[in-house]
């Protein structure tokens, strides 16, 4: 790797002006792209001692041999010229937001000499006006195909067009009524240009002109006793009324709007855009993206703006943006916007109303996006074979780890540690073996409890018989149902051991396995903080590719073991706080805490037991349970009065 001492610019050279710097490799390649509001303190951060660098900084400026920049008048520039040059240059210490799905749009070619409609993909052209983007090409088609019996445009190709010409005969459409054709002259090009105009008045939302005037011919048809031409209007009324019920009326002021919602963990993230047009919802695209570390959810929102209009035609960016947060210069984005767009336009944060409802509506649909590509990924029988294949090769072991447990350590400040065990088998997670522990060692040390709860699992391994979960003093079920059969997983040998952490705990793991004679386990370890696989005693990471399957599978099984600790440790601190509530109340000691626990099941049940149900356990008195109803009720449930005599809520307040 290069040192960056040996092509780091002089101070003075670099201008304070905004401006878009690249780093290049040594085969003159660009591997990142950046902007600053002044260039020199930008540039010169990446020059000070590398152990002050983010590790993935660290690796840009050591790959990099040169590093070039260019000054732009304004800080819009910078952000357009940045965005310009990671599109052509994909480089690849940038991580790539982008939306790599082509989404089907409605389209009148109005530049045309006779205009057509079509369904159009890919980058949007001059002289077409369009409308969407839809999620759907058959959604376009059924809604054309409704509109052309009150619309009667061309919607044939251009071939198609010219021999109906030549021949002097039209197509089908024109044959059923759906197409005037003015191929052969039934309609001339002006008033096949009013029919386009009224289609595109009504897709933009200009719907009441529309059925009024329709209206009122069925009407003049009725009086005239013309009752097959008012049959017809009547039939392009309904026509009409079932395109508009395809389009949910959300804003009753008629406003223009892309709505957009993220979801996000610390891997990817979801985005979900509506498109608003005339208060309707007329289009709704979204997509799943790599999320950068340390990257909070104003520069998300940023970027999938960026990404949203950067290649879209002026018409497509619409006057009012509603985001969950206001982007990461905010101010700069809408000035580049409103430069697109060549009017104003403004992004906002709705605090009420339907606007606020909406974005939530959105946001609820990119969660659902973000689970289906989770669930999608993950039960694919090719890709959970690929990444186990990939965690073979990776880790050098003589067979894919078909059994991977994961070890995470959950606590406050050293408070209620506990360890979890969760297990995949073949890429997918088996929740009724999850196991976990009460740490017993107390001393705030994450790889001293680890040791404990490796130690106390895999001495198990060679062990038989109903004993087999002696040592273990806490293990749950992750349905929290009852154990109703043996438990013997813990006899099951495992091909691969997960550690939630680096070099120290993944050692620590490794101590444990020596300890107890075990060879035939692999260890590794997953760092959070740049996705590194470690491996026990060796001093440089693994750096698995961020689209590789096997890092994937990894990752998710890290952060399920995460939240099963997570919600274990919640547990304990829940047992802790209402066993202290029970002994404060006089007469109540362990033993009478532990009936009380034992008889309800779990907490949640013992602090909304009524003072009847407290009373049937055997030991509680009729008084007592007044008294442990009262205690509890005071302590938990925000916001009530609790009669101390009887220990029923007595008021209520908001």
């Amino acid at each position: 790797m290069a040192d960056p001492a040996t092509y780091r610019p002089a101070t003075g050279e670099i201008p304070t002006s905004p401006g878009v710097y690249r780093f290049y490799d040594q085969d003159d390649r660009v591997i990142y792209v950046g902007k600053a509001k002044s260039l020199r303190p930008r540039l010169s951060s990446y020059f000070q001692d590398l152990a002050g660098l983010h590790p993935r900084t660290q690796t840009m400026v050591q790959t990099a041999v040169r590093v070039e920049w260019t000054v732009v008048g304004t800080e819009v520039e910078a952000l357009a010229l940045e965005y310009t040059w990671i599109k052509e240059f994909s480089p690849r210490f940038n991580v790539r937001f982008r939306d790599d799905k082509s989404y089907p749009w409605l389209a009148v070619t109005v530049g045309e000499r006779i205009p057509r409609v079509t369904v159009m993909r890919g980058e949007q052209k001059k002289n077409v006006r369009y409308f969407g983007p839809y999620t759907h090409a058959w959604a376009i088609r059924e809604t054309v195909d409704t509109l052309l019996r009150v619309f009667p445009m061309r919607s044939c190709s251009t071939g198609v067009f010219r021999r109906a010409e030549l021949s002097g005969r039209p197509c089908l459409l024109g044959d059923i009524g759906k197409c005037a054709a003015p191929c052969v002259g039934r309609v001339s090009e002006a008033e096949h240009r009013e029919i386009v105009n009224g289609f595109l008045d009504f897709m933009a939302g200009n719907t009441k002109p529309v059925i009024s005037r329709i209206t009122n011919d069925m009407k003049a048809a009725a009086a005239a006793q013309e009752y097959e031409r008012a049959a017809k209007y009547r039939d392009d009324l309904l026509a009409l009324e079932t395109a508009l019920e395809r389009q949910t009326v959300v804003f009753t002021d008629g406003t223009d709007a892309d709505v957009c919602g993220f979801a996000a963990d610390d891997l990817e993230v979801a985005v979900q855009i509506f498109s608003v047009r005339g208060g309707r919802i007329r289009g709704q695209r979204g997509w799943v993206a790599e999320r950068e570390e340390r990257m909070d959810l104003a520069e998300i929102i940023q970027r999938a703006l960026m990404t949203l209009y950067a290649d879209n035609a002026s018409t497509a960016i619409p006057p009012l943006v509603l985001v969950p947060e206001l982007p990461a210069e905010h101010t700069t984005l809408t000035h580049l916007l409103r430069q697109e767009r060549g009017t104003r336009v403004s992004i906002r944060v709705p605090q009420r109303g339907d606007k606020r409802t909406l974005i939530e509506t959105v946001e609820r649909n990119a969660k659902e996006l973000l689970n289906r590509h989770k669930i999608q990924r993950s039960g694919d029988l090719t890709n959970r074979s690929q990444a186990l294949e990939d965690l073979q090769s990776a880790l050098a072991l003589k067979q894919p780890p078909l059994r991977i447990e994961c070890y995470d350590i959950s606590h406050t400040q050293g408070s209620f540690p506990v360890g979890s065990m969760v297990v995949f088998e073949d890429g997918l997670p088996k929740k009724a073996e999850y196991r976990s522990f009460s740490v017993r060692d107390q001393s705030n040390d994450d790889v001293a409890s680890m040791k404990e709860v490796l130690r106390r699992r895999l001495t198990h391994l060679a062990e038989t018989g109903s004993n087999s979960n002696r040592e273990i003093a806490e293990t749950d079920i992750e349905a929290d149902a009852e154990v109703t059969e043996p438990r013997t997983s813990f006899h099951y040998r495992p091909s691969l051991l997960l550690i939630d952490g680096g070099a120290p705990q993944v050692n620590a793991a490794a101590d444990v396995l020596t300890e107890l004679g075990i060879t035939d386990i692999a260890v590794c370890g997953l760092a959070k903080r740049l996705e590194e696989v470690w491996l026990p005693h060796d001093p440089d990471p693994l750096i698995l590719s961020r689209s590789s399957q096997g890092l994937y599978l990894l990752q998710r099984v890290r952060d399920e073991a995460h939240r099963f600790a997570l919600k274990q440790h919640r547990k304990q601190r829940a047992k802790s706080s209402i066993a202290s509530s029970l002994d404060e109340i006089d007469g109540i000691g362990p033993k009478r805490r532990k009936d009380l626990l034992r008889h309800f099941g779990s907490v949640k049940a013992l602090k909304a037991a009524t003072v009847e149900e407290l009373a049937d356990v055997p030991g509680i008195g009729p008084e007592t349970a007044r008294t442990i109803a009262a205690k509890l009720a005071a302590k938990y449930a925000l916001g009530t009065t609790v009669d101390t005599v009887t220990g029923e809520i007595i008021e209520e307040t908001t």
